[in-house]
């Protein structure tokens, strides 16, 4: 346990201590700490293990390209959140933690646990909080330009916090605290700190991820619309390659520069510097200052390289040409890698860097200006100069200022200088092994990986990736791809950067998936929607399904009553009774215009044009391919006025459908198309003493078969409440579907309930409608279809023009669709009445054929029926209609269930009971 506080210095509030808990054991930080920073305070040296070889590891650096400390988080309220990094989760009283070994683990409970949406627009979107994107938010936010700046720290100065840089003879912090008081006061600027940007899309639009942004909520997920954005995103310092460089001790050099300046916090009491360029040898005199004893710093400029170290649970040695250095802290400084990560996700394209010998961006595809680091400028003073400079770029093509850059303020000196970088990406071990040198860290990925990687003759940085998994993890690689691409480069034999690296993806960093779902979770995920009916429903006992996002009642069980003798019972009502169904939740979009009956003579594939007012008629959908879409009855309410009816959970795809079609294709039709399924109420009375109901409803209607036939509408006072009443079935039975305003469904449903008391009526639910419907051989979109299905399919030539274009009427003429073999609608009927074939159970005509099996096609609906006495189904058969009569067998895993196949219309066929 090398790791020690400091007695004072850092940006902590000495004033707030903090206790929380680290895999059990408790400890102490203060505010301002990462759980990362605290933890070595208190000397932990294994913050988790290695994924695969449970080696252990501490922590590596000091923000978002931590590869090794991962950690799930238990929050004082109560929320947690796996495979965080350490060194990101800000210290608050009461946090729980443990350390993971790169695989988290989620609740197992929901957490009630709250998360926003934003949306927001901006002239210009500032990234990074350090000194370029300060200044470019200064200069920008001066302009008048409303400016949002995104950092993702709990203060705003980036790098400025972990070091000690001198801004106009005075601390760089004091300078921090002086633009951000400005930026603060600015009306016309949003700083949002503690946020992330994750994710740069097409057209400006960037998703920011912002944690706990007030009390009670976690994390809010913002969608900001940019007209410019300033990438001062910084750059990641990265390692350097060599045996048993994961370690507990080992760490980038800024980080422990940062631990020390900031946190106030000794990574280690006796120190070696490994290093390629001077940020390393800054680290080094910082360290220093802070009381470290410095071993040995091993510059790769000098010819010296570490090539190996010794320890157990943490670093007791360096080895360093044949000899060990000891000590408890090897502070690596490989270079700087820019974070080009939101660059690239913009498409902005990268360019390699001899000079850095890194990536750095080349040009932008959107309107985004980088600036600082991010650009490959390392030095304060051009970071300053870049930002001023990108910031009023960006402004005055926003709109605001000429453009021109203001008086910089002064830099010292030796806070400017970057050094040259002598890249060094891999050391030898002495031993010639391979397996230790660790290139990705969180995934356990070894040169060793990249070696068999070549020996496989991959050469595609792409295949590398999936090869050796290096760059998958949650870090994405960051502190992994630069050494990653070079040594695969060194493998082949071609210079650095001649292969590129792996396709930047949003996110830049994990977000989860509740942040992303929002409120939109639970019973918010999505609208719940109930008819007019449903009080009566719930107080009946109805037991409901989710039809679209309807609440419709399957069934209405009695005491003592199973679901399947409910559905029975219903059915036998509908049957030979009366019974009464809510079918409110049907689509109903109001068409008016006088080219209503052409739209739907196009859309339709029968005819409407001619439909006499007060008739209805069937109607069915096909998309483009000619496979069915959505079917219902469409009724002609007056010359230039029709009701279309829809299936419950296509109301939208239709309505969709249509409005395209009036708006891209054919906006010379004059019709206005208006979704009414909310308006009315609809209830289906079903059976042959429905006629008796009905005349007791609404005295003045004459509901004889002479007077109202099938298929036409009327429009009368039912209960006294001015309704339309359809004459249409989907039941086979005598039926009458009564249309109210929604206003008086329950009112008029409770008319017919005790209006059918003395026939005994019977609500009944979905689950009796499908029985009903599947003995009559009705499909359901969606049950009998899915997307290769065909009116023609169904049997349902008989609704396909042949004389009129429609909508999918040439995919109709294809030879395809004309094909005999193709699947067919027909009904199934076990050889033992009893069994129930499962619904999707796939057919054969021979079941003892060797497996994989021929088969020739599946079970779409399968039911218990009370009517015919037994069970059935509707099944798709290859060339189905031409084996009538023949028998098919439904291979199960315990038995083999044999059927006749059979007419899908198996009860009454001549719809005698239908038309009255």
């Amino acid at each position: 346990m090398s790791g020690s506080r400091l007695p004072t210095g850092g940006r902590i509030d000495w004033r707030r201590p903090m206790a929380f808990t680290f895999n059990g054991v408790r400890y102490a930080g203060f505010e301002g700490d990462t759980l990362a920073s605290a933890l070595l305070a208190n000397g932990v040296d294994v913050i988790a293990r290695g994924i695969d070889t449970d080696r252990p590891r501490g922590i590596m650096s000091a923000g978002a390209e931590e590869s090794n400390a991962f950690v799930d988080v238990q929050w004082p309220d109560g929320w947690s959140e796996p495979m965080l990094r350490a060194t990101q989760v800000e210290l608050v009283d009461g946090l729980a933690a443990r350390g993971e070994r790169g695989r988290g683990r989620l609740a197992v409970e929901p957490s009630q646990a709250r998360f926003e949406k934003r949306y927001s627009h901006c002239d210009v979107l500032v990234i990074g909080g350090g000194p370029a994107g300060l200044m470019a938010a200064l200069v920008a936010g001066r302009s008048g330009a409303r400016v949002m700046l995104v950092d993702e720290h709990r203060e705003l100065g980036g790098a400025l916090l972990g070091t000690r840089y001198v801004i106009d003879n005075a601390p760089a912090t004091d300078w921090v605290v002086g633009v951000t008081t400005e930026l603060s006061a600015a009306p016309e600027v949003r700083i949002l700190i503690r946020s992330t940007a994750v994710a740069y899309h097409d057209h400006q639009y960037v998703l920011v991820t912002e944690h706990r942004p007030a009390p009670g909520i976690e994390g809010r997920l913002w969608h900001i619309r940019a007209g410019q954005v300033v990438l001062a995103t910084g750059a990641h310092e990265r390692p350097i390659v060599f045996a048993d460089n994961d370690r507990p001790g080992i760490m980038l050099a800024s980080a422990a520069r940062t631990y020390v300046n900031r946190y106030a916090v000794r990574a280690g009491t006796h120190a070696v510097l490994f290093l390629t360029n001077d940020s390393g040898l800054s680290a080094a005199r910082d360290l220093a200052d802070a009381g470290v004893e410095i071993a040995a710093i091993v510059d790769t400029r000098q010819g010296r390289v570490v090539t190996g170290t010794v320890g157990g649970d943490r670093i007791e040695g360096a080895i360093v040409d044949g000899r060990v250095i000891a000590c408890d802290l090897l502070a690596v400084s490989g270079g700087w890698n820019p974070a080009v990560h939101l660059f690239s996700q913009s498409r902005g394209t990268l360019r390699y860097d001899q000079r850095l010998a890194a990536y750095v961006p080349d040009r932008a595809f959107q309107a985004t200006h980088v600036a600082g680091a991010a650009a490959g400028s390392l030095g304060l003073g051009d970071c300053l100069r870049e930002g001023a400079a990108s910031g009023a770029r960006a402004a005055a093509a926003a709109g605001f200022g000429d453009g021109s850059v203001p008086h910089l303020p002064t830099v010292e000196a030796e806070t400017d200088a970057t050094g040259s970088v002598h890249p060094v990406w891999v050391v030898p071990s002495e031993t010639d092994s391979w397996d230790t040198h660790f290139v990705d860290l969180a995934r356990d990925a070894t040169v060793a990986d990249l070696r068999r990687a070549a020996d496989a003759g991959l050469q595609s940085i792409e295949h590398i990736k999936r090869f050796t998994t290096i760059g998958t993890a949650s870090d994405q690689g960051k502190a992994s791809w630069m050494n990653a691409s070079a040594i695969s480069a060194a493998l082949m034999g071609v210079p650095d950067g001649s292969i590129g690296l792996p396709t930047f993806r949003p996110p830049y960093t994990p977000m989860s998936f509740a942040l992303l779902a929002g409120r939109d979770r639970g019973v918010l995920h999505d609208p719940v929607r109930t008819t007019s009916i449903h009080p009566w429903h719930v107080a009946h006992g109805a037991i409901f399904e989710d039809v679209g996002q309807w609440k419709r009642p399957r069934c209405f069980p009695r005491d003592g009553e199973s679901t399947a003798q409910a559905v029975l019972r219903e059915c036998t009502a509908a049957r030979t009774g009366v019974a009464v169904m809510d079918v409110s939740t049907l689509g109903k979009i109001d068409l008016q215009g006088p080219d209503t009956g052409e739209l739907l003579n196009r859309v339709y594939t029968n005819a409407f044009a001619k439909l006499p007012v007060g008739s209805c008629r069937y109607g069915v959908m096909c998309r483009l391919d000619g496979m069915m879409f959505d079917d219902g009855v469409t009724s002609r309410l007056a010359d230039d006025r029709f009701l279309m009816t829809t299936t419950t959970g296509n109301a939208a795809a239709v309505f969709d459908w249509l409005d395209e079609w009036l708006q891209t294709e054919w906006p010379e039709l004059r019709v206005r198309a208006t979704s009414v399924t909310e308006q009315w109420a609809t209830i289906a009375v079903v059976g042959p003493r429905s006629c008796d109901v009905l005349r007791a409803l609404a005295p003045s209607l004459s509901v004889d078969a002479a007077a109202f036939p099938f298929m036409t509408w009327r429009a009368a006072d039912v209960a006294g409440v001015a309704a339309r009443v359809f004459r249409i079935s989907f039941s086979g039975e005598l039926a009458y579907e009564i249309n109210v305003p929604t206003w008086y469904g329950q009112a008029v449903w409770e008319a017919v309930i005790a209006a059918g008391a003395p026939f005994a009526i019977t609500p009944y639910g979905t689950d009796a409608l499908h029985v009903l419907r599947a003995e009559k051989g009705y499909p359901i979109i969606g049950q009998e279809t899915d997307g290769s299905v065909t009116p023609q399919d169904l049997g349902m030539d008989w609704v396909v023009s042949k004389t009129k274009r429609f909508l999918g009427s040439r995919s109709h003429r294809r030879s395809d669709t004309a094909r005999p073999d193709r699947r067919q609608l027909v009904s199934l009927l076990a050889v033992d009445p009893d069994d129930l074939v499962p619904e999707g159970a796939q057919l054969v005509l021979d079941p003892d054929q060797p497996v994989p099996m021929r088969m020739i096609g599946h079970v779409t609906s399968s039911y218990r029926s009370a009517a015919l006495g037994r069970t059935f189904a509707l099944a798709l058969v290859k060339g189905g209609r031409g084996l009538i009569g023949q028998t098919v067998y439904a291979p199960l895993i315990d038995r083999t269930i044999a059927a006749t196949i059979a007419s899908p219309v198996l009860y009454d066929p001549e719809n005698r009971r239908r038309d009255g």
